[in-house]
């Protein structure tokens, strides 16, 4: 599944191709995604220029006058720059078609993507409960050691409540997790204030450089040029279970943990 550093390497490749350019027709080949695609979004946003492309968590937020498309790209959905008279393929649902002559094409071989409408003024529904994004300050020590006071439930469960902070998702908390050297099963509330300091400090810097490598392609991820996400390269635990631990030697354990799989070393992580 596209996580925070998919999309947010989407959204640096598409938007200097959509920024203060005009969307001249929508294409909507298969309206049944997650959601149903506004029959109204045509008449909304032809003609009308595109004012920013942002992110919230894992939605992309393409800005116009009169509001704002969230597109959020499922399991396996991609996003991509192609021209706009290129045919499409057979799970190529939505065309953007732009006045530059190029199509942001999505493509949802499962169909748990979502193309929704958001008015201007307003928040819609999937972002309202939304925490704050991992990599700006709002998200810090005091916040995480707040959500976990009290919490039995298991940290690796706690980083990845959306309500707690966005976008952190499996693969990311597994390898923010080990360089922290926190064991995943541990209840959250059990956990000292300097550790959850670290782990903060460990999510930042496991995206960043996530995003700096143009995100983990494990399957079916592409970025917005076409090209796949390098940071598979540089895990350290997720996909590695029965492997040796890259500190320390010993096997790696993986386990089923809130229905995700979790892979920690039990020496390295406590």
């Amino acid at each position: 599944m596209p996580e925070l550093p998919e999309v947010e390497t989407t959204r640096r490749g598409v938007a200097p191709y959509l920024q203060d350019h005009s969307v001249q027709a929508l294409v909507v080949r298969q309206p049944r995604l997650r959601w149903p695609v506004p029959p109204e979004l045509a008449g909304l946003i032809e003609g009308q220029p595109v004012r920013a492309v942002s992110r919230r968590g894992k939605y992309l937020l393409i800005d116009f006058d009169a509001g704002t498309v969230l597109v959020h790209l499922g399991m396996s959905g991609s996003l991509r720059l192609v021209p706009g008279e290129q045919l499409p393929g057979k799970h190529d649902h939505v065309d953007f078609l732009l006045d530059s002559g190029l199509a942001l094409r999505l493509t949802d071989p499962r169909r748990f993507g979502a193309v929704l409408w958001q008015e201007a003024g307003t928040e819609h529904a999937l972002l309202a409960s939304l925490g704050p994004e991992p990599l700006s300050e709002a998200f810090d020590a005091p916040l995480l050691q707040q959500a976990c006071k009290g919490r039995r439930s298991a940290i690796k469960l706690r980083i990845m409540d959306s309500k707690v902070v966005v976008g952190v998702g499996n693969i990311y908390a597994n390898e923010a997790l080990f360089a922290a050297g926190i064991d995943p099963q541990r209840a959250a509330g059990r956990i000292s204030a300097p550790r959850l300091a670290r782990l903060v400090a460990e999510i930042k810097q496991v995206l960043e450089r996530a995003i700096a490598q143009g995100g983990t392609t494990l399957r079916d991820f592409v970025g917005g040029d076409g090209k796949p996400g390098y940071f598979k390269q540089e895990l350290c635990v997720y996909g590695r279970g029965g492997d040796s631990c890259v500190c320390c030697g010993t096997v790696l354990k993986e386990i089923r943990l809130g229905q995700r799989s979790t892979v920690f070393c039990p020496r390295c992580q406590r």
